[in-house]
């Protein structure tokens, strides 16, 4: 069984920082992309930022230079530093990885969500 257990939501003002972690734990084999994806009220889900195994990363065009994301890989962590935040980045924030197991091949995994608030 796996699990992705989020940390480091909550309100912020404007223009603030806050840094989101995920774990990743159970029966892994291998982890190939990890990423963040943010979900507002009466919104679809929509990705955030995406990290491959090796480094390379992908962005939303409405958080490019202002979020950054990282990776772990001996600990299986993935991070998202969010800096310069906006009313507009409120949402809750979910962690995704695609990942193999000794049952499952490249299936997707997704935490609980933790959520955001930029507000003054």
């Amino acid at each position: 069984q796996v699990q992705l257990v989020e940390s480091g939501g909550g309100l912020v003002q404007p223009g603030g920082s806050l840094r989101l972690s995920c774990a990743a734990s159970g029966s892994i084999f291998k982890i190939n992309t990890m990423g963040w994806y943010c979900q507002a009220p009466g919104k679809q889900r929509e990705l955030v930022a995406a990290i491959t195994s090796g480094g390379s990363t992908n962005y939303a065009d409405s958080v490019k230079g202002r979020f950054t994301i990282s990776r772990d890989n001996a600990k299986n962590t993935v991070y998202l530093q969010m800096n310069s935040l906006k009313p507009d980045d409120t949402a809750v924030y979910y962690c995704n990885a695609r990942l193999t197991t000794v049952v499952r091949s490249n299936a997707d995994y997704w935490g609980q969500g933790t959520q955001v608030t930029v507000s003054s």
